[in-house]
């Protein structure tokens, strides 16, 4: 009898005591996160309020503000001129997105085939190098090479395409893709070596259960490899579509939005419109677009590529 009174008193001080550290270390958790939330507050939703406010008002950051409602808004999401850098922006969304994920896949893929340690090494370390390099750095680099007497007409002119050559960053037709063409070489490598990592993680008896069916490697990539790096593809879609909006040091370092406004994007308008033109009202607004832009993009295909396919 003691011991089933000894039993049943330590079962419900267990259960008096279950709430209470499940609440201490519920606390914990907060305390530990506290540091991380109050950084992000300062930094983040405290800018983004004062953002806000700002887009309601005139203000030229030095005398007083005048109360103007929606109406910068109103100009940005009507007047051509304020359009056309967030059209640029979509536009920048092939060549930051699109086409270093496909080349990135494929890069992973071959280099899987090939399955030469040696190769995959020396093919990781060359496309991951232009990762590393600053953004500003990289532009200047190939502003040079895109001058007139710069390495890419030099070349095209080796190759007997000389009548292709022109100043690529000052051409009304060729300046965008020409830039975006940069994000492509900036981030393929980081789009390679992490496929290549998700591929390396799937389990050998798939693709071989393929090969029993009689398939071959198409069969094996698409029944094997690019189900298994959803998630992956779903990570770098949504990295390289808030690069391609939010880009900034490319276009301020090759063109700086021209020639005229053929490379204008949101980050450089912003710029130049809050330090150069006094429109810190307009300025806060087109912050306030961009933001949501970038939410309404991003939100589904988080979505897409978290479902099971």
């Amino acid at each position: 009898m003691t011991a089933t009174g000894f039993s049943s008193g330590r079962a419900g001080g267990a259960g008096r005591t279950g709430p209470r550290m499940r609440g201490r270390d519920v606390a914990a958790g907060w305390l530990f996160a506290a540091p991380a939330l109050i950084v992000y507050a300062m930094f983040v939703l405290y800018p983004l309020c004062v953002a806000v406010q700002y887009s309601l008002y005139e203000w030229n950051g030095i005398g007083p503000a005048t109360w103007v409602g929606l109406d910068n808004y109103k100009n940005i999401l009507t007047e051509p001129e304020r359009l056309a850098p967030i059209r640029n922006a979509f536009v920048l969304i092939i060549f930051f997105t699109v086409l270093p994920v496909t080349a990135g896949l494929a890069l992973a893929s071959l280099i899987k085939v090939i399955q030469n340690p040696v190769f995959a090494s020396a093919a990781r370390t060359m496309l991951f190098l232009p990762q590393i390099i600053p953004l500003v750095a990289a532009g200047i680099g190939w502003s040079w090479m895109y001058a007139q007497t710069g390495l890419v007409n030099q070349a095209l002119d080796v190759v007997g395409l000389g009548s292709l050559t022109r100043p690529w960053l000052g051409d009304f037709d060729f300046a965008l893709p020409a830039v975006g063409l940069i994000g492509t070489w900036v981030l393929t490598g980081l789009c390679t070596v992490l496929l290549l990592t998700a591929i390396g993680k799937i389990d050998p008896a798939l693709y071989e259960s393929v090969r029993l069916d009689g398939g071959n490697w198409y069969h094996e990539f698409r029944a094997v490899t690019l189900p298994s790096v959803r998630k992956e593809i779903g990570v770098l879609v949504t990295i390289n579509t808030i690069a391609a909006l939010a880009s900034f040091d490319i276009i301020m370092t090759t063109t700086g939005g021209g020639p005229g406004r053929e490379t204008m994007v949101p980050g450089v308008e912003i710029y130049r419109l809050g330090f150069g033109e006094r429109e810190i009202g307009l300025a806060s607004a087109l912050g306030v677009v961009l933001m949501l832009l970038v939410l309404a993009v991003i939100l589904p295909l988080h979505r897409v590529f978290q479902e099971r396919p």
